[in-house]
């Protein structure tokens, strides 16, 4: 398969995980632990589609402390991710686990500010449009 054609389906899940994320915020009560986990792994997967665009295979992992930095080894500004990043990692295994962590409503709104911000800053480094977002 095309290498543009594997990173728009990395793209295209990432996407649908933070429309998941947003659609959930609907439920009553709110699943802050599922709303954030779909915003962990929208990050991710963009990261990972960013890494294969720039013919890196990305690892096995969830952390995407890791997987920034192996971005910014390859392109300039993603620092400014950074933040972000670190945030988010926590989600990606935690919540999926009695006794994980204890997140709130505020946590859960960050999480999907983080992951929109990954998600564009990604889009604009590759020069996609953010317009249709």
């Amino acid at each position: 398969m095309e290498k543009n054609n594997i990173v728009k389906q990395w793209f295209d899940f990432a996407n649908d995980d933070l429309i998941t994320a947003k659609y959930l915020l609907d439920l009553h009560p709110l699943k802050l632990e599922i709303i954030c986990y779909h915003c962990q792994q929208s990050a991710e997967k963009m990261l990972k589609g960013f890494l294969i665009s720039k013919d890196i295979d990305p690892p096995k992992t969830h952390d995407l402390r890791l997987l920034r930095r192996m971005c910014g080894n390859l392109a300039d500004g993603f620092n400014d991710i950074e933040e972000a990043c670190i945030r988010l990692t926590a989600y990606g295994v935690q919540p999926r686990y009695p006794m994980g962590m204890e997140i709130n409503e505020s946590d859960m709104r960050q999480a999907i500010e983080d992951a929109d911000r990954i998600m564009i800053y990604i889009y604009q480094s590759l020069g996609y449009p953010t317009d249709e977002m």
